[in-house]
This record gives structure tokens, C-alpha cells and sequence, in this order.
């Protein structure tokens, strides 16, 4: 499983997720599915755009989870 882990970096920043929308141009509700993890896909251009405004990379946003068995 892929996890997303927006709210934890969002927290760790002392930012709001208007905060962030504004920062990158990416609508409110887009945020708020990546930050539930209800994401089905991500686009690059998502993804850099969070990492330039969170001062970030790609393995601060995104985890792996073995699925249990």
C-alpha cells in the first residue's frame, strides 16, 4: 500500500492546507484527498509542485506499506 503522508508533513511545518493550496495553485479539495490518502493517482507535476512548497522530496510525501498477510 501507498501512503501519503501530506498531513504529517503539513503539521511538521505549521501550515494549513490553504496555506499550501495557495503556495502551489493545487485546489483545496485536491489537497484534502491527498492529505485523507484517498488518492488513487498522483501526477508529477503534483507531487514537484508539493515538494518546492514544502521544501521537501518525494520519500517526506510517499510510503510503502507491505500489505499485511
Amino acid at each position: 500500500m501507498i501512503n501519503i503522508k501530506l498531513d504529517y508533513v503539513l503539521l511538521d511545518r505549521r501550515m494549513k492546507l490553504k496555506d499550501l493550496a495557495e503556495a502551489t495553485g493545487i485546489a483545496v479539495n485536491n489537497l484534502s484527498v491527498l492529505k485523507t490518502n484517498k488518492a488513487r493517482a498522483i501526477r508529477f507535476s503534483t507531487l514537484s509542485a508539493l515538494c518546492k512548497a514544502l521544501e521537501c522530496t518525494p520519500g517526506d510525501l510517499i510510503e510503502y506499506l507491505p500489505d499485511e498477510k
